[in-house]
């Protein structure tokens, strides 16, 4: 069996969340039309914003039921980002904290998916 390699969102406007994601991963979409679009990421992972709509079979969860999670590489990384998505306007569901895995916060997109922003606790 092999690894998951793709993350799939559900969203209103495909338009609006490719806007929102570009502006976030600092980058375009490899494939985008009015119902489906696709981000390659470093890491290989590819993150596609699908119409809701358009789903089949039907969508019965929508955004916040998951949390698409980013890990950098130390506290000062999530202050960074933290700054620079709150100075984007990106609303912040949970401030800066320290949790038992690490240092974190959490964002939000236009559909309400989570954003988990975080530095790993050191062993």
């Amino acid at each position: 069996m092999s690894d998951p390699n793709f993350v799939i969102l559900y969203v209103r406007s495909p338009v609006e969340s490719v806007a929102f994601y570009s502006g976030l991963l600092g980058k375009q979409p490899a494939e985008a039309s009015p119902t489906f679009a696709m981000f390659p990421l470093d890491s290989g992972v590819m993150l596609g914003l699908w119409a809701a709509h358009t789903v089949q079979p039907p969508a019965t969860q929508t955004g916040g039921g998951t949390e698409v999670a980013f890990a950098v590489d130390d506290n000062e990384a999530v202050r960074a980002l933290h700054a620079a998505w709150s100075g984007k306007g990106i609303p912040i569901a949970q401030p800066l904290t320290e949790m038992d895995f690490g240092y974190t916060f959490v964002a939000v997109d236009p559909d309400g998916h989570r954003l988990r922003v975080f530095a790993p606790s050191s062993p």
